[in-house]
């Protein structure tokens, strides 16, 4: 698993990615994994996710 700069060992850099499927299956399996062992990394995704849940609400016209 890639960890932040600095030799971090979360994954908040890629929490975005993940919200949005964009990851290969190894990252999504290594970045799920430590998402069940991480409360502060749950915790950011969950507001990730949010987010992510609001885009699908867009058109493609939407935003232009």
């Amino acid at each position: 698993m890639t960890g932040e700069a600095g030799g971090d060992p979360h994954v908040r850099s890629q929490l975005g990615a993940y919200a949005l499927g964009a990851l290969t299956p190894e990252e999504d399996r290594l970045i799920a994994g430590h998402l069940e062992g991480c409360a502060g990394c749950a915790a950011a995704y969950a507001e990730v996710a949010d987010g992510a849940a609001l885009l699908a609400l867009f058109d493609e016209e939407d935003l232009w």
